[in-house]
């Protein structure tokens, strides 16, 4: 036990004193300096007007493929959504209606944050799978889909920040809520009187029970 217990401790001690000598060149003592191949593992998030998207392209055309194989299991052949799976076509002028539909034509602002989500996050339980040009391929099949661009428009790094989307404009709004509204272009910070009304959709959407007892 006693050569057991200065094993430990000896152990314990070369431990100490190697995380000590090498705190002396780490400003926060611990971890390592990243190399630039593992930051560029992590660097993959796309700019809305398209900055940091990948060299790459792809059309409608051959996308329809692409998304044939690795998409329309859940999402369907023509993006009208398989059970419980969202729907990615249509959806037009409906943002404002008690149902709205969000796809990506009717509610994305941008192309390039379209490409940023199915590169980073699908195919579902494969996500990161997809080259640079097969997500180029699917995200002009769904625009094209949407009526946004023609079969063969050629989607790349270099214009996919352009590519004006039917709801660009729907995130800018001012915001509705009393607490936050600006008034005469600045935030109001005390003292604010602004009318509070309040408002109830969760019966318009048919989330509240309709026995009026409960």
């Amino acid at each position: 036990m006693l050569d057991l217990g200065k094993y430990i401790i000896f152990s314990l001690l070369s431990i100490f004193f190697s995380i000590s000598s090498f705190s002396e060149t780490r400003k926060f003592n611990i971890g390592k300096i990243a190399t630039k191949q593992e930051v560029a593992g992590w660097d993959i998030d796309i700019r809305p007007d398209g900055l940091g998207a990948p060299k790459g392209s792809g059309d409608a055309l051959s996308g329809e493929e692409v998304y044939a194989e690795r998409c329309a299991s859940c999402h369907g052949d023509f993006g009208e959504g398989i059970d419980r799976w969202p729907e990615l076509v249509g959806g037009s002028g409906t943002l404002s209606s008690h149902d709205p539909v969000k796809t990506t034509g009717s509610y994305w602002p941008y192309a390039s944050t379209i490409y940023d989500y199915v590169y980073r996050s699908m195919p579902f339980g494969e996500a990161q799978s997809l080259t640079y040009d097969e997500t180029y391929k699917i995200v002009a099949y769904l625009l094209n889909m949407n009526d946004i661009i023609d079969e063969d428009f050629i989607l790349s790094n270099e214009n996919i920040g352009k590519i004006k989307m039917p709801n660009r404009n729907g995130f800018l709004l001012p915001d509705p809520r009393p607490d936050v509204k600006n008034l005469n272009g600045n935030p109001c910070m005390k003292n604010c009187n602004t009318p509070t009304k309040i408002i109830g959709k969760a019966r318009d959407i048919d989330v509240t029970p309709e026995d009026e007892k409960s």
